[in-house]
């Protein structure tokens, strides 16, 4: 059996016995001997191609990376960050980050390596503003601005902080270590992209107006920057340029090299398709401009094409186009692009391979088809999976009813195709979600707009379940033309059960109604009322929106905040913005952020009905919280007075929604329970990132050199 490769069979070992000894076997026992050896044969076989596939980094097992890369004098990170926890790439170039060291190219791929982020160097030295030999001419760095390069200047202002600059500039003494100094003679700077380009693929156009000649890429009609999906370099030698990196587009530099980012696979492509004919827009027609509002002519755009023009003109900073010759009426456009997302949790394109599950019989639904003739096939337990990103009307009424005995699966699962992003929306009212006894209802990669999802009190006191996955119950219900929310404060989820568990798992919703007895656990996940003083978590009479209570005494004191509570409120690693009142609080790695407007009489931002029992650590709380017991929170003693958290933007939609920025007290941005960051940002373990390139930045910069890094988003 040597230089077999491959698992054995039962009957190859039969085979290789003596006929006498198979005739003899009349009732099997022979066959079922040979069952356990043929399998401890396997994994004997599996073992020995697994040895030397362990000689190979490219083909190791992840527990021998570390000891091969032991043989190479490879030091091992202490961080420990899931997305890059293997060391694999960095062990197999050690050597060749060995003979490079300290150039940019080397830094700029241990950069990518270690951090996961896309990444480039810049040597800010070759850019000093200083009288240049003549022998030796530097002609990148120049002391005077091309006006005439427009798309150039516009990368190298502080659309990305500097990543791109070519020009000299004058000293800098500043640390750069500290992310202050730049330019000066020992320092090198690498630039950091955080945000993740996610793939809108063949997403409708939304109108602007009824004149079907502007329109917007983002399925909710707001503005929305596009962004680059940024490509592979295939030369360890090659410095990153625009290109390569995953930026939010900016119109220049786009207009004068819309080749490289038009297309199919590429970043940006709009068809035209009417049934099942879809045609691309051609290239020549396209026009890169800007399409701001144009005061002058309200309900127009700076240069759009006027009528009869073919041009389509794309603005990829506001998400925007414009037409000349409206379509007919029968013919959608359709966009693929890519939006930015800081942390992948809702609704989205991304890869969500790793928390499918995999089932027999799946009840498929494409191009806009309904979705309640698919779900009334399922009502007694099955799967509805949507496989693209177009738009849907939202059912009125979701059932997970008793299953039959022979079911094949004893819930109801309503998701999206991996890497899909589709739109389910309704015009008013509202979804209601009816779940028998002892159900369980799904919901996994759905983007919900315009209405709550409703789930009535029933005369009975069964549990039922409602799981929601990577989900998206947008807060404010919709979005307007500047991305601000529809409706503020409007409650997205509303459960008037007191037996229902809900569990959300990377999702983001708006504020949620819950009453007195529910569970309610929600995991890496946003809850977004659209403001801090909008309330986020309460109980049926005081829904989000509608208004408070002034509860008092017979003194005339104020007793209560006049809400009333809602139920049992988990929370682990999420951010949650806007006041909470719940019969009990559970929080973990968790942001809250509330306050109280001027003249609010309730006497907590965030309060705990029952302080008794419940715990709220390694968390982030308003300063009059009321909760129970509190490990190691802010604020504490220890901690600056007025210690906040500060995010890049709490609006939702935008690239940099709940992001830590680089400022925020450590005590936050390195205070959850394995020293990563508070909130919903806490998967990205963003300061193990940061920790890890400075160890090994530490390790291969040439001797005299200064190494800082800054984020580009």
């Amino acid at each position: 059996m040597s230089g077999r490769t491959g698992l054995y069979t039962t009957d190859e070992l039969l085979a290789l016995l003596p006929a006498l000894y198979r005739l003899a076997d009349t009732d099997g026992t022979l066959r079922e001997l040979l069952d356990v050896v043929t399998e401890q044969v396997n994994v004997v076989a599996e073992g020995i191609e697994q040895f030397h596939d362990d000689q190979f980094i490219e083909t190791a097992a992840p527990w021998v990376a570390p000891y091969v890369g032991d043989l190479v004098g490879y030091r091992i990170l202490h961080g420990v960050v899931p997305a890059v926890a293997s060391p694999r790439a960095e062990v197999a170039n050690t050597i060749s980050y060995r003979r490079r060291k300290g150039t940019a190219s080397m830094l700029e791929q241990l950069a990518r390596d270690v951090t996961g982020w896309p990444a480039r160097a810049v040597e800010f030295f070759e850019l000093l503003a200083t009288t240049q030999y003549m022998n030796h001419v530097r002609g990148h760095a120049r002391a005077t601005a091309d006006l005439r390069g427009a798309d150039r200047l516009e990368l190298g202002g502080t659309f990305q902080a500097g990543a791109f600059d070519d020009l000299a500039h004058t000293v800098d003494v500043r640390r750069i270590t500290t992310g202050t100094g730049r330019h000066n003679i020992p320092n090198v700077g690498i630039f950091l992209w955080r945000v993740h380009p996610v793939e809108s693929v063949r997403s409708p156009l939304v109108a602007a107006d009824g004149s079907r000649r502007r329109w917007r890429f983002d399925p909710l009609g707001a503005d929305q920057p596009l962004f680059a999906t940024g490509r592979t370099e295939q030369d360890i030698t090659h410095l990153a340029g625009p290109a390569d990196v995953p930026m939010p587009l900016p119109r220049r530099w786009l207009a004068t090299h819309v080749g490289e980012y038009w297309g199919a696979g590429a970043s940006l492509l709009v068809e035209r398709a009417t049934g099942d004919d879809v045609t691309e827009v051609d290239l020549g027609d396209v026009r890169i401009c800007d399409l701001a509002d144009d005061p002058g002519d309200p309900g127009t755009w700076f240069h759009e094409p006027g009528p009869g023009e073919p041009d389509v003109a794309i603005d990829p900073v506001r998400g925007r186009l414009a037409i000349g010759d409206p379509p007919a009426d029968d013919t959608r456009l359709l966009a693929t692009f890519h939006h930015g997302m800081a942390v992948l949790v809702g609704g989205g394109g991304y890869d969500r391979s790793s928390s499918r599950r995999t089932f027999e019989t799946v009840t498929t639904v494409v191009g806009g088809g309904s979705l309640v003739a698919a779900l009334n096939t399922v009502a007694a337990g099955g799967v509805v999976e949507v496989v693209d990103d177009d738009h849907y009307t939202l059912p009125g009424t979701i059932t997970a009813s008793t299953p039959a005995p022979d079911a094949s699966l004893d819930h109801v699962v309503v998701r999206s195709a991996n890497r899909r992003r589709p739109l389910l929306s309704r015009s008013g009212g509202h979804a209601s979600l009816v779940l028998d006894p002892d159900t369980t209802l799904e919901l996994e990669g759905l983007v919900v707009a315009g209405a709550p999802l409703v789930i009535d009190e029933v005369a009975d006191s069964a549990v039922r379940t409602l799981v929601l996955r990577h989900c998206t119950l947008v807060p404010g219900l919709t979005r307007t033309a500047d991305g601000g929310p529809g409706a503020p404060g409007r409650a997205s989820l509303v459960v008037l059960h007191p037996f229902v568990d809900v569990v959300l798992d990377h999702c983001v919703v708006g504020p949620i109604v819950a009453v007195e007895d529910t569970e309610v656990t929600a995991v890496d996940s946003v809850i977004d009322a659209t403001a801090a003083t909008e309330v986020a978590f309460c109980g049926r009479d005081a829904p989000p929106g509608g208004g408070q209570r002034t509860v008092t005494d017979a003194a005339g004191r104020e007793t209560g905040d006049g809400l009333v509570p809602g139920g049992h409120l988990t929370l682990e690693a999420c951010t949650v913005v806007g006041k909470v009142h719940a019969t009990r609080l559970d929080v973990s790695n968790s942001i809250m952020l509330a306050a109280r407007p001027p003249g609010d009489p309730a006497l907590a931002a965030v309060w705990a009905q029952r302080r008794q029992v419940g715990c709220v650590r390694f968390s982030s709380l308003p300063q009059d919280a009321r909760v129970g017991r509190r490990h190691r929170c802010v604020p504490r003693e220890e901690v600056p007075a007025g210690t906040v958290p500060h995010h890049t933007s709490l609006q939702y939609g935008d690239p940099g929604h709940l992001q830590l920025r680089a400022t925020t007290h450590d005590a936050i941005r390195r205070g959850a329970d394995d020293e990563g960051e508070m909130g919903v940002t806490h998967e990205l373990y963003a300061p193990q990132r940061e920790t890890n390139l400075r160890i090994r930045l530490d390790e291969y910069l040439r001797f005299g050199l200064d190494a800082g890094f800054f984020h580009a988003t």
